[in-house]
């Protein structure tokens, strides 16, 4: 019996296209100023995206610096992600 991958970021294809497989070390949350947080998998509108979002990063450690890139594993279409690595913002 095999196990359906249920992990948005392996089903969006973003682990395995996009970025090699990892272990999340720590929370963030990513939300634009009109209170818009993006999760996997949800759609957002072009026009809600003018300004950039503010980001939370969790842990403790203050003294961790962490690089954060954006991307759309299918922009501009899930038939022709040509854009899936332009960076946003």
């Amino acid at each position: 019996m095999t196990r359906r991958e249920t992990d948005a970021l392996v089903v969006g294809r973003v682990v395995g296209d996009v970025l090699d497989p990892f272990t999340r070390s720590i929370s963030m949350r990513v939300i634009y100023p009109n209170n818009t947080e993006v999760i996997n998998g949800r759609d957002i509108k072009p026009s809600l995206l003018l300004n950039p979002p503010r980001v939370n990063i969790g842990g403790h450690d203050l003294r961790t610096f962490y690089t954060l890139i954006m991307v759309d594993p299918d922009a501009p279409s899930p038939s022709e992600p040509t854009l899936r690595e332009y960076l946003h913002w």
